[in-house]
């Protein structure tokens, strides 16, 4: 199963990251979103970060230009996929959208290609149930910053077929990323161990065990992480941190998937993290 022409779906940062990666990776990209502005921000955005590059002498003039050339910005889905062999989705975390979206792609791209979520927690055999080829549907799992983390989760759905999976994971690693096989289920394995960490540290907070700095500090020079669990979840976005704990709650029942009610009370603030310029932390 051959991949050339790549779609992306959603121009936010991991959208916009994806369809970079994939650029710098000599695929023709077709990147699609709902209104031409949202298009527009994230083409800049893939300027600015290859401008950077360019800076640093990573990239010449010549190599960039070739990346953004390989990137044509559309809000016709159609047209977007009329001739793609994968297209990612990178939209909102949200199962409605998700499921509503699939079954759009499912009637206007070709039958032989892979239609691929890159959702951080929803369940992939549920998305793809909304489609007529369930086994072409799989998860492809970036991580944010996309253009600087290696890792890719790769995630089986009930029906994901065994070439699909295959030429999913060899187009991963044509990306530079290092793909890791997992099966369906609540976060995968990512969130599923990252989330209550951050939940936790969200609680020590919330019980006056520690103040955010010093609840990062434990972590940063304790346990050896780059960056604390709370300067994480303001990075992540509060709102998308309190998605993944709801998912892992309803997917599991299980109380320690219960997401902290200062989470919750952030959120409902609009205290989102960088995003916002306001989370655990104050940003300008």
């Amino acid at each position: 199963m051959s991949i050339r022409n790549f779609t992306v779906v959603g121009a936010g940062q991991m959208g916009s990251g994806i369809a970079q990666v994939a650029a710098q990776s000599g695929f023709t990209v077709r990147l699609l979103d709902l209104e031409e502005a949202f298009v527009r921000k994230g083409m800049r955005g893939i300027d600015k970060y290859l401008f950077r590059q360019v800076e640093k002498g990573r990239l010449t003039e010549t190599e960039k230009g070739e990346v953004l050339s390989r990137i044509r910005p559309t809000t016709d889905l159609a047209e977007a996929v009329r001739e793609t062999d994968i297209v990612v989705e990178a939209v909102v975390e949200n199962m409605e959208v998700k499921t509503d979206l699939f079954k759009k792609l499912d009637e206007k791209a070709p039958g032989h290609a892979i239609l691929a979520t890159n959702t951080s927690s929803l369940p992939i055999t549920g998305i793809a149930a909304a489609t007529q080829r369930p086994d072409h549907v799989i998860g492809m799992h970036f991580m944010n910053p996309v253009p600087v983390m290696k890792l890719v989760e790769v995630i089986r759905g009930l029906a994901t077929s065994d070439n699909v999976f295959e030429a999913v994971e060899k187009l991963a690693r044509d990306m530079g990323k290092h793909p890791v096989e997992v099966n369906d289920s609540p976060g995968f394995v990512s969130n599923r161990v990252l989330m209550p960490m951050i939940n936790e540290a969200v609680y020590t907070v919330y019980e006056g065990v520690a103040e955010p700095e010093a609840v990062d500090e434990v972590m940063k020079l304790g346990m050896n992480h780059p960056m604390g669990p709370l300067t994480l979840a303001d990075f992540i976005g509060l709102d998308t941190c309190l998605y993944i704990m709801e998912t892992l709650y309803e997917g599991f029942g299980d109380p320690k998937y219960r997401p902290c009610p200062l989470l919750r009370k952030y959120v409902k603030a609009g205290w989102l993290g960088r995003k916002t310029g306001r989370g655990f932390y104050t940003y300008e």
